[in-house]
């Protein structure tokens, strides 16, 4: 745990210099913030990629560090309800690779957020935790999957309507 608490305290710095930087999020799209009472509970906050139906939204994410972190991957769950194949409706759980079996203690909170960010961007249609946004996409209804995408983005993540 004292490896894991020292790693965190070393990420916790680099996302305050980063929240001192223009933007809050030093051109990365993520806001990394701690919880003041527990150095294990994060929460991030990411921009909509530009050119995706989530442009302009914001996106909380919940991050629950385990106590073997760097060498276990962090739990992340969304808290923003969006419309994407990889991510739980209900739960928010983040259907990603890195968070599970592809994980490295190379990654730090950022670099998974930002991978979560990649993903809004181009969502794997494929094994979907989200079966009517996958089907959506697999089926080719690209515009239909963005049209409610953007619904979501605008109902829930604050993101500007047309």
């Amino acid at each position: 745990m004292a490896s894991a608490r020292q790693r965190l305290l070393k990420e916790y710095k680099e996302a305050a210099r980063a929240a001192a930087l223009p933007g809050g999020d030093g051109g990365t799209g993520v806001t990394l913030l701690p919880d003041e009472a527990n150095l294990f509970r994060w929460r991030a906050r990411l921009a909509g990629p530009v050119g995706t139906p989530y442009e302009g939204g914001a996106f909380e994410l919940d991050i629950a560090v385990p106590e073997a972190y760097p060498l276990v991957p962090p739990a992340v769950r969304c808290r923003t309800r969006l419309f994407h194949p990889n991510v739980h409706f209900k739960t928010g759980e983040i259907c990603l690779d890195v968070l599970k079996g592809a994980w490295s203690p190379a990654w730090t909170l950022r670099s998974a957020c930002q991978a979560v960010l990649a993903l809004l961007a181009d969502p794997a249609a494929d094994s979907p935790l989200n079966c009517d946004a996958g089907n959506l996409l697999r089926a080719g209804d690209v515009r239909g999957f963005n049209s409610v995408a953007r619904m979501y983005a605008i109902e829930y993540g604050g993101a500007p309507a047309p």
